[in-house]
């Protein structure tokens, strides 16, 4: 996904790092003892009205971003990360009309594979435009 700020606009909000526990999985395990997720957000608007103003109204708060992670993460169980991505990202698009587009990426670290890893996932990016599909 490099390139990503050329083709959709410089600026974006950005939350990095967020952690929740969830009970998403396709295993019956992970939906009974549940799991921590981590949650990146990137989100595209202009930035340069909030810059000029130094209002928040002209801008979206990150505090917003992070309660709709947290609400799905914490939310209904989902069988796929996929589907877990797609819920913040369009709910966050449904919410303020002035993103353009969003790119999520949800990870769990604690996975049945026989091996060292920092955490898998998926990452996805949504246009306004896939709201209309």
């Amino acid at each position: 996904m490099e390139g990503v700020d050329a083709l959709i606009g410089e600026d974006k909000l950005v939350l990095k790092g967020l952690s929740f526990y969830g009970f998403h999985g396709a295993l019956k395990e992970e939906r009974t003892l549940g799991q921590k997720f981590f949650v990146d957000i990137d989100a595209w608007m202009d930035l340069k009205p909030a810059g000029k103003s130094d209002n928040l109204s002209d801008s979206f708060s990150y505090v917003e971003l992070y309660r709709i992670a947290k609400e799905v993460i914490e939310g209904p169980a989902q069988n796929l990360l996929e589907s877990v991505a797609q819920k913040i990202a369009i709910s966050t698009l449904e919410i303020h009309k002035d993103i353009s587009a969003v790119r999520v990426k949800v990870g769990k670290p604690h996975v049945a594979i026989p091996g060292p890893l920092d955490y898998l996932g998926v990452e996805i990016l949504r246009r306004r435009s896939d709201l209309t599909e």
